[in-house]
């Protein structure tokens, strides 16, 4: 079986997903359900224990991966103080470091999430950094700790796909750590994409959240990711620059 293995964990299902965005919170678990996600991520500012209808841990099934994000944290002191308040209040050990400082563009900050990764992993955290596609930044998170990376698409929530494709290309030739496309991603083709030039895995939030029906959209994208790893593994086509026939261009009517 083509299993993804991040820590000491195996997942038979690729697409991950997130709980933000929503219409309406009731719909995440059919959502959950029609995307086969095994992996569901989320912010620690919706976790209200005194709250039943605030509580986004009552919308999320128990037998799921919990990936509480760092959203919200400016440098790398503030996201490693949300992971520990995720682990303290049940979240689990697994974490998403997003630490993002630029109101603008949303981009990451990978020097203070080199920081917050390395501290996180000496803790026993199963660490997944949100980073800008860089290799050097990648290859030090390797060097901290992180049990993946997960370079973004395109800016947060825009839904443009893969606009940093070139750069990604790279972390997955070069990085020895499962490599999941985070943020942009707002199709299914872009998911398939990602996943066709070699991605372990991809996260999708908005495009799912956002969409006229999410339930069916979920389901749009299991079944996209799951062709995107088909396609890598059976070896695409190389792209050429000259029309090449797929049958001869010579033959009974020439003889």
């Amino acid at each position: 079986m083509d299993k993804l293995i991040i820590g000491d964990v195996e997942l038979d299902n690729r697409l991950f997903i997130g709980t933000g965005k929503f219409p309406n919170k009731k719909i995440i678990p059919d959502v959950i359900k029609s995307s086969e996600s095994k992996v569901i991520t989320m912010a620690l500012r919706r976790v209200d224990l005194k709250s039943k209808e605030e509580n986004i841990l009552d919308y999320i099934p128990k037998d799921y991966i919990l990936l509480p994000n760092t959203s919200g944290a400016r440098n790398a002191d503030e996201a490693v103080r949300i992971a520990r308040l995720a682990k303290a209040m049940g979240c689990g050990n697994w974490i998403k470091i997003e630490v993002i400082s630029d109101n603008k563009y949303l981009l990451p900050d990978n020097y203070e999430t080199i920081k917050a990764t390395e501290t996180l992993a000496k803790e026993g955290f199963v660490v997944l950094p949100y980073m800008s596609p860089d290799l050097m930044a990648a290859k030090n998170l390797v060097n901290a700790g992180a049990a993946a990376v997960m370079p973004l698409g395109a800016p947060i929530g825009t839904n443009r796909g893969l606009e940093t494709k070139e750069l990604i290309r790279i972390l997955i030739d070069e990085i020895n750590l499962p490599v999941i496309v985070d943020a942009g991603i707002g199709k299914p083709s872009h998911a398939a994409e990602a996943m066709e030039i070699g991605a372990d895995a991809v996260l999708v939030n908005t495009a799912i959240a956002t969409a006229g029906d999410p339930i069916n959209m979920g389901k749009a994208f299991n079944l996209s990711v799951k062709a995107g790893r088909i396609a890598y593994l059976s070896k695409t086509a190389p792209e050429k620059e000259f029309a090449e026939a797929s049958s001869p261009l010579t033959g009974f009517l020439n003889k």
